[in-house]
């Protein structure tokens, strides 16, 4: 964690809790959109920006899913850390998947949080949109960037897909939220939580919001009818690392989405589609969450489990 742009400690999950023991997330700090100038540059062939993101981060894995649906991988370059997270936070390294560290200039995803401001407090996060001319990090709140990418870029890639389709906007940030507080939120409240009380709360939330998706989703194809929308990709980012990381880390072991008929048809449905499957890393994943050493001590990596889906994986 860096304290007045100084890294202080080692590396830990739960820098915040309330009284009852929950974890308590972090606020992103740097929520700049874009504007008519930096639309103009990419529209030039010019490449000023960089996304840096982590594969086994969800939050980032919805950026990039909504990156490729859009077309904006060539306008919008990445750098991929290493998925195990070090006592210096995120790494650059020759990890396989991620981008080799002869093409990074830095070592610790921190350095671009001490160069954008030097007396920085907080934990060096991903995704970050990255200003390669001015050297600051422009926004590190993946729902910002969600909408950077579809509503600001609209005028760039002019994609078929709308992610955030305007007559349905206030029906879906609604949902958003509630999806988000009780199942994207939901499983690291379970997996972090520093008492029995505040698990089983989170526990009881994350089971709740999975039971209701799979009854909405037996009338429907996906979460607003039969065209996926940003809600899709922020419930699907959630579902792929489900059975994989959190039911065993997190301890949200009621039963995996496999058991579920409805979430297990719809989850199938979406990780035949490119840009979600080529998003999705399973070894990073596992390797990200099983790195933690303060709830995995022996750094021990499952060999499982074994999942039909894996083979739309590239």
């Amino acid at each position: 964690m860096l304290v007045n742009g100084q890294w202080q400690r080692e590396w830990n999950p739960v820098q915040k809790q309330d009284k009852q023991g929950r974890f308590i997330r972090q606020t992103s700090s740097f929520r700049t959109r874009f504007d008519t100038s930096a639309i103009t540059q990419l529209s030039r062939g010019e490449r000023p920006y960089t996304l840096y993101v982590a594969l086994i981060c969800p939050w980032a894995t919805r950026v990039l899913i909504a990156r490729s649906l859009l077309g904006l991988e060539d306008a919008l370059p990445i750098k991929i850390v290493a998925p195990a997270i070090t006592d210096y936070g995120w790494e650059f390294s020759d990890f396989p998947g991620a981008t080799p560290k002869a093409e990074v200039a830095f070592n610790y995803m921190h350095e671009l949080y001490t160069l954008s401001d030097p007396h920085f407090t907080g934990r060096a996060t991903v995704p970050l949109l990255w200003d390669n001319t001015q050297r600051i990090i422009v926004n590190n709140e993946s729902a910002d960037l969600l909408a950077i990418l579809n509503d600001d870029l609209r005028p760039l890639h002019q994609s078929h897909y709308q992610l955030r389709p305007e007559q349905q906007r206030s029906e879906m940030e609604a949902l958003n939220q509630r999806i988000y507080s009780q199942l994207n939120n939901g499983v690291y409240q379970a997996g972090f939580a520093q008492s029995q009380h505040a698990y089983i709360e989170a526990y009881t939330h994350v089971f709740a919001m999975l039971d209701e998706l799979d009854n909405r989703l037996a009338s429907r194809r996906y979460l607003f009818g039969d065209r996926f929308t940003e809600s899709d990709i922020r419930l699907f980012v959630t579902l792929a690392r489900f059975d994989v990381a959190y039911y065993g880390i997190f301890k949200t072991n009621r039963q995996r989405i496999a058991d579920f008929a409805h979430l297990n048809r719809y989850f199938h449905d979406l990780i035949q589609i490119d840009a979600f499957a080529k998003n999705t890393n399973v070894e990073h994943i596992k390797v990200g969450y099983y790195s933690i050493k303060a709830l995995n001590p022996t750094q021990i990596i499952p060999q499982g489990p074994k999942l039909d889906w894996f083979k739309y994986l590239s």
